[in-house]
Formats: structure tokens, sequence, C-alpha cells
């Protein structure tokens, strides 16, 4: 198993409870000690959480951040992101820039995106993906 990123579906499913999902979140926490997020991942929920004014799941996302290792967005990967997304562009395959600026973190920092949106993902050369809901 190759060290994660997960993608902002997939921690979503987590969150809720997804069995799948939370039997390979512990296979990977039982290898590696931490899962990784990335920092647009983490506005995702968070934004989504305040919105929603779930003040129970806000206090369990901040308890498994806490845990965890949330990527930021560095010069190199926002470099590999906006290449990406001129090519998706170019190719008239864009699919937006939250995502593509996810995948640009997980190729700078040598992670498997973790996603349950592999049609999306897949356009991008380079990005290793997996399913974790499958």
């Amino acid at each position: 198993m190759k060290q994660a990123i997960l993608d902002t579906d997939i921690l979503s499913e987590f969150l809720r409870g997804n069995l799948k999902v939370l039997a390979k979140v512990d296979e990977h926490l039982k290898e590696y000690g931490f899962i990784s997020l990335s920092i647009i991942t983490y506005y995702e929920i968070l934004n989504g959480l305040i919105f929603k004014d779930a003040n129970k799941q806000l206090a369990r996302f901040d308890e498994f951040v806490s845990y965890n290792k949330v990527v930021p967005l560095t010069l190199r990967s926002v470099k590999i992101s906006a290449s990406i997304q001129a090519d998706l562009r170019k190719n008239g395959t864009e699919i937006g820039h939250t995502d593509t600026l996810i995948a640009g973190v997980a190729i700078a920092n040598n992670l498997q995106l973790i996603t349950n949106n592999t049609e999306h993902f897949n356009r991008i050369t380079g990005l290793e993906i997996e399913n974790w809901n499958k």
C-alpha cells in the first residue's frame, strides 16, 4: 500500500462512517500511522460543515485532522497544478480548479490520491489513484 492522500469525497465518506472506507483508512493507519489530506480538502470539508452548522461533525473533523497530516500548497504543487489545468483546458477536459490543485498536491508529494471520482482524475497523467469506496 502506497502512502495516500484523501480526496474530499472519500474523506466525506469516512466522516459518514462508510465501512469500506473506514477499513481502508484503518489499514493505512496501521502501516503509516497517519493519513494525509490536502489543504484544499481541508477547506472544502470545513466550509461544508460550517455552512451546515454541523458542530458535532466539525468537532470530529478537527479531532481527525489533529491526528493526521494536512499537506499545504507549495510553489511546486501550484506549478504542477497550473500545468495540469492548462493541459486539461487545451484538451477541453477540465475538472475544476480545486480538483486540479488536489491532484497537484498529490503529485508533488508522491502520494496516491484516494478518490471516488476516478473518471475525473483519470484525465491527469502521472497521478496515481485508487478508490477505497469499491
